[in-house]
């Protein structure tokens, strides 16, 4: 079924509760009316509306320097919005991830109604909602603020790599949680898509301020009127719609049986890309909070594997691990798991750990960090909180996403981040918090 531009799929629609009950001074023998789809004007009041709270909530959280709760505000802000106006404009809030979903409608997927005026008409009041939020926190301040890179060390190859691959995990997720037709109905797509704020904010904020959005960095430009034009957010938004367009690309490829012709199962080749993106985002967002000293580093991490395993899930299974991938073989719960299929997830897994951890030495010119225990104490130590803490995400994962007694269909994708947090904050000032082989081996290629 195809997703309308202005009538978000199932899984919104669901958010809008049962019909209205027909009043008690009707005839009895009346149906009850049915709300009307929305129209045009009002997808693009809640394009607006939502753009502008969520830009609004950027400049408030920079202005007040709140390095701690602010990338959680600002991916808060996004989900309970894409929650209560989803079920009108589709919660877009972003030229790109609108720009992504035009071009899955323009390759055959399955959304509509979006090619044309209506596309530009999203743009235009996203732009606007964006520089409105912009001005509205500067009059509060008496300033704005600029766009660009955070740190003179950090130039054009570093932010735009970063503005790209976090853009494109945000539309990936968005077009996977919202508009992939195996995962409709579910009510997980608003915490999955504010999760990805949560993952880049805190590490790739740290190096290029995290907009991730031709909203955000063109409002926060525009409203920085010290210099009256634009300087760093043209580039951003064309790393952004690069990102948009990339996103679509891989949609296609994994999500094949959503395009005319496409396999009806996965091929080996999704399973082995789904796996590979999951890795990627999972390692790249554990080293780039590592050296950016996060101070929320492990719900980022969690929240980097979180949105990914909804994105993916019904790709893959979303193992993102190989020691994850053993124990679903080992389970013998999924028939489908066989030995040769195990060892190309371990592959394409550990690829991308030493790829990702490739790509934040790059961003940091070089730098890295070690593997090992921490200072005061020795390989013992970190045996048992690496041993414990990978058994605890290992057994959860059967438990919710394997088991058919205990699966959940909404809650699974946080509660194998949760482990992530857990793990990351008992275990991580001891051992590292690595709990998953291809992180080891990520940090170790280049620590």
């Amino acid at each position: 079924q195809a997703v309308s531009a202005c009538t978000p799929p199932r899984s919104t629609r669901d958010c809008r509760g049962p019909p209205r009950r027909a009043s008690r001074t009707e005839p009895p023998n009346r149906a009850p009316r049915m709300a009307k789809d929305p129209t045009l004007l009002s997808c693009l009041v809640a394009e607006f509306v939502g753009t502008f709270f969520l830009i609004f909530t950027v400049g408030m959280n920079v202005e007040l320097k709140d390095t701690v709760w602010g990338g959680i505000s600002i991916g808060s802000v996004l989900m309970v919005c894409i929650y209560a106006l989803g079920g009108i404009s589709g919660g877009h809030f972003n030229p790109a991830v609108t720009f992504a979903l035009g071009i899955v409608e323009l390759i055959g997927g399955p959304v509509k109604g979006l090619l044309g005026r209506k596309l530009f008409l999203y743009w235009a009041v996203q732009i606007a909602g964006g520089i409105a939020a912009g001005f509205c926190y500067r009059s509060i301040f008496a300033h704005g603020i600029s766009v660009g890179p955070t740190a003179a060390e950090f130039g054009v190859p570093n932010v735009g790599i970063l503005e790209i691959i976090y853009t494109f995990m945000l539309c990936f997720v968005v077009l996977n949680v919202a508009v992939a037709q195996e995962n409709q109905p579910n009510q997980y797509f608003g915490i999955a898509i504010g999760g990805v704020i949560f993952a880049g904010a805190y590490g790739a904020g740290a190096v290029c301020g995290g907009c991730f959005n031709p909203a955000v960095a063109l409002g926060l430009d525009i409203s920085h009127i010290n210099h009256f034009y634009p300087k760093w957010s043209p580039f951003y938004v064309l790393c952004q719609l690069m990102a948009g367009a990339l996103a679509a690309g891989c949609f296609r490829l994994v999500r094949s049986s959503n395009f005319p012709g496409g396999n009806k199962e996965s091929s080996e080749g999704a399973r082995l890309l789904s796996e590979f993106l999951g890795t990627y985002m999972l390692v790249l967002t554990v080293g780039l909070n590592v050296l950016a000293k996060s101070p929320a580093a492990g719900y980022s991490i969690a929240s980097s594997l979180m949105s990914m395993i909804y994105a993916l899930g019904s790709v893959s299974g979303a193992h993102f691990n190989p020691a994850v991938t053993l124990a679903v073989l080992l389970s013998g719960r999924a028939p489908d798991m066989t030995l040769r299929r195990a060892a190309g997830y371990v592959g394409a897994q550990l690829t991308a750990g030493k790829l990702a951890s490739m790509t934040y030495s790059f961003v940091y010119s070089g730098q890295s960090f070690p593997l090992g225990p921490a200072a005061g104490f020795g390989l013992g130590a970190v045996g048992v909180v690496e041993v414990l803490f990978t058994l605890l995400l290992s057994f959860i994962v059967l438990s919710v996403a394997v088991s058919t007694t205990t699966n959940s269909s909404n809650k699974f994708g946080f509660c194998i981040g949760a482990c992530v947090t857990v793990g990351g904050n008992a275990g991580g000032p001891i051992s590292g918090g690595a709990f998953n082989p291809a992180v080891a081996l990520g940090l170790a290629t280049t620590g």
